[in-house]
């Protein structure tokens, strides 16, 4: 250990606070053996793992506080970065709880963004800014590439601003500036670098940058200027980072630049709770931090204070299958509290009504709904939860974004439907007759509206006169009659064709379903929501019944707004769940090809999978008291019923720590007639079907073919209630078969695809409704 400063004689004269000197370490009372150590080891490289609920944020602050109460640095010769304003400001106002005006002067305290803003500003000459640049929020960014595409005549449709505004993100979290960027990444048929470059360049003209380039600025000028580097290096004579899972290659390389490997540099995450790895998280960045900083010292923090031992037996167990990890064993001294419940159901409507029934039963026992949630892995699957709720006026708030039917694109198809269903419906009119854009203005959409109000008609009855007139300019006439004769087709069609289809079909035929595609950012999840729109609807027999049930929903959803004295439910994404706990959560959807996610899978393969595990482990964890897992035998994908198989996640499960409950019964395998197929270790009650036989189907059914093995995790005699765990190995799938371009193919998650590129044994596919995809041959079957 390093000698500490000499004591100023300010400090030695300082006044005592009324308890005097004794009360100067109180900061250290109250923490466990393992939490002290990590506070008190200041010097070297430090790595705190911090498993879920066991007081990491407790940890970081009494550090943070303990370095200053001790004279080891001045407030302003500490770096101490997060993830969000809302944790940076915590952490500021516990530090100055603790330890009172010592804290004052943390001027580097904040996030990655918010302290690499700091640096550039001061060092801005270094890549060509003035340090008065600005910082572009996302508007400005995509109406700037939208100019930029334009230029180049590339089709801003085909490849919108908003992709490659997510795309250059993606580069600069990765690190490349423009004369880095691989070969492989690219945008518009090889116009990618190209748009890059010039993008970059007519930002340094504004005196501007995006939120990216703060840290990729700061790259260059601390890479490309040594003695700035080793000016902050010596500034900052202690680092701490929060969340150090969730960091990606950009903000890796920042802190290695600003930090040397025998500094003194502590970092807190869990690799376990890595699952971010859809926004640029590295989760390798945690795994090797013993190579970065050889000799650092390893502080693991595994004694929980959140759940009790059932929930941390089954999320020990469920996270031991994932073979990247550093490893760690939780631990509770609360041994009450009820096994962790799986439950399988006949279909998602009965998963529903089962959730909601056992939510007023909890409520009836004393519970509070805002002690209660449904943390579901797509937000595709809250629309089953919402209407049940709004039915038995349970009262609920859906946390990170809107409500299923308040979403944009639903609101949009609602709109196409209303207008179908009748022509008088104005509003709908207005809402979608420029989406996508058709190059219909808003002065000539305001112009058709004053000559409908006008004349006492709706607005189509106005298009359709206006297009027999000179009146609209022949740029408007063109595309308003092209969107009056689609809408009288589909129309027609409606008439013989069932509701759900006729959505589909005019959802592909007005380029919406296109322009999601075209979406890079959050295209797909807004095709999944349409995907569960129209299987919503074939539970009614017209479309009139159906948007009538809209409507009762909606109306439904304004009453209950009123939250009540208990509080709301919460839905929300596993994601999203992220740090926060509840002694209630309910744990839907567990099924192959749901969760774990197959495009995850597809994508990502084992890396992908791990990921998915490590979500599943963060959902289990969020329960404090108990938590229910449940699992539908059937969904609705693509318009026909399907067996599904409970999730591989569901059999990783230990049954010493697990209540597996039945009322429906499922399934007893699929496959050829008189072959035997493996069962689920759930699966106590009579078939319902085979014949099923997909390689989805073939894939899942491989993992239960063997018993898992027995792993034990560890345990400590000074310990209460140490986790055991059980992991089996799960084998990769196997090929199926040679493919050719031009190939159709189904897959149970996208639909029906045509192949367009064959790579080993990863295909390229064209989707119908999911657009193109990589998705690993095993994954799909030929489609006749």
């Amino acid at each position: 250990m390093t000698d500490l400063p000499a004591p100023r004689i300010s400090d030695l004269a300082r006044a005592l606070s009324p308890d005097g000197a004794a009360g100067v370490r109180d900061y250290l009372s109250g923490l466990n053996p393992e939490q002290r150590l990590a506070v008190e080891t200041t010097e070297g490289p430090v790595l705190v793992l911090a498993g879920a609920g066991t007081g990491k944020t407790r940890v970081l602050t009494t550090r943070l506080a303990h370095i200053l109460a001790t004279g080891r640095a001045k407030p302003w010769e500490l770096l101490v970065v997060t993830f969000t304003n809302k944790a940076a400001r915590e952490m500021r106002e516990r530090v100055g709880h603790l330890i009172g005006p010592s804290a004052e002067g943390l001027r580097w305290l904040g996030t990655f963004h918010s302290v690499a803003a700091q640096i550039l500003r001061r060092h801005s000459e270094l890549v060509g800014l003035k340090s008065s640049f600005t910082i572009l929020d996302t508007d400005d960014q995509e109406r700037l590439l939208k100019q930029l595409l334009e230029a180049a005549n590339i089709d801003t449709k085909k490849h919108t601003p908003k992709s490659l505004a997510h795309l250059i993100d993606h580069w600069k979290n990765r690190g490349w500036t423009p004369d880095k960027l691989p070969p492989g990444e690219d945008f518009a048929n090889g116009k990618g670098h190209a748009l890059y470059a010039a993008y970059q360049k007519r930002l340094a003209t504004l005196n501007a940058c995006d939120f990216g380039d703060l840290l990729l600025h700061n790259l260059t000028i601390l890479s490309q200027h040594a003695d700035l580097a080793a000016e902050y290096r010596n500034r900052f004579r202690y680092i701490l980072v929060d969340e150090y899972q969730d960091t990606n290659v950009a903000q890796y390389l920042w802190l290695r630049l600003l930090t040397s490997s025998t500094g003194n540099v502590c970092c807190v995450g869990d690799d376990d709770q890595s699952i971010y790895g859809w926004r640029g998280a590295e989760v390798d960045n945690i795994l090797r931090f013993e190579r970065d900083f050889p000799g650092a010292k390893i502080v693991k923090l595994e004694r929980n204070y959140r759940s009790t031992k059932h929930i941390l037996g089954a999320a020990s167990a469920l996270i031991a299958a994932n073979q990247d990890r550093l490893g760690k064993t939780l631990w509770t001294e609360d041994d009450s509290g009820d096994k962790v419940r799986v439950r399988g159901v006949w279909d998602g409507e009965a998963e529903a009504r089962l959730i909601a029934d056992e939510i007023e039963t909890a409520r009836k026992q004393g519970m509070k709904y805002r002690d209660m949630a449904v943390l579901v892995r797509a937000s595709f699957q809250m629309r089953a939860f919402e209407e049940r709720f709004l039915m038995l006026a349970v009262p609920y708030q859906v946390i990170g974004g809107p409500r299923f039917f308040e979403r944009a694109e639903i609101r949009d198809a609602h709109a196409y439907l209303r207008l179908i269903q009748s022509e008088d419906d104005d509003l709908a009119f207005e809402r979608i007759v420029n989406v996508p854009k058709r190059g219909i203005g808003d002065t000539s959409v305001q112009k058709i509206l004053h000559i409908a109000r006008e004349n006492g008609v709706s607005a189509m009855q106005a298009v359709r006169h206006l297009l027999t007139t000179d009146e609209l300019q022949a740029r408007t006439r063109t595309p308003l009659a092209n969107f009056v004769r689609d809408l009288d087709r589909w129309r027609l069609l409606a008439a013989d064709m069932p509701h759900w289809e006729v959505t589909e079909t005019l959802l592909d035929e007005s380029g919406y379903t296109a322009m999601q595609k075209a979406d890079r950012t959050s295209g797909q999840t807004r095709l999944d929501n349409l995907k569960e729109l129209t299987q919503a609807m074939q539970a009614f027999d017209t479309l009139q019944a159906y948007l009538e049930h809209v409507s009762l929903v909606m109306e439904l959803e304004r009453k209950s707004d009123q939250e009540s004295e208990t509080g709301s439910v919460q839905i929300m994404t596993l994601h999203g769940a992220k740090g926060l706990e509840f002694p209630l959560v309910f744990l839907p959807g567990w099924e192959e090809g749901v969760f774990p996610s197959q495009r995850s899978i597809d994508e990502k393969g084992m890396k992908g999978l791990e990921e998915e595990r490590r979500l599943a482990y963060v959902g289990v964890t969020r329960a404090k008291r108990d938590a229910r897992i449940s699992f539908a035998a059937n969904r609705l994908v693509y318009g026909r019923w399907t067996s599904q198989l409970p999730s591989r996640f569901v059999d990783e499960l230990p049954l010493a720590h697990v209540d597996p409950q039945s009322d429906t019964g499922y399934y007893s395998g699929g496959g050829s007639p008189g072959v035997q197929q493996p069962k689920s270790r759930w699966d106590d009650a009579p078939s319902f079907g085979a014949g099923y036989s997909s390689p989805g189907w073939k894939r899942a059914q491989s993992f239960t073919s063997n018993p898992p093995s027995r792993s034990n995790l560890g345990s400590t005699p000074a310990r209460k209630a140490v986790i055991q765990g059980q992991s089996r190995p799960i084998a990769p799938p196997k090929p199926s078969g040679d493919w050719s371009r031009g190939d159709r193919v189904f897959h149970q998650k996208f639909g029906y695809g045509d192949v367009r590129a064959v790579e080993g044994n990863k295909l390229v596919v064209d989707f119908e409704k999911a657009g193109e995809k990589k998705v690993i041959d095993s994954f799909v079957e030929k489609a006749s």
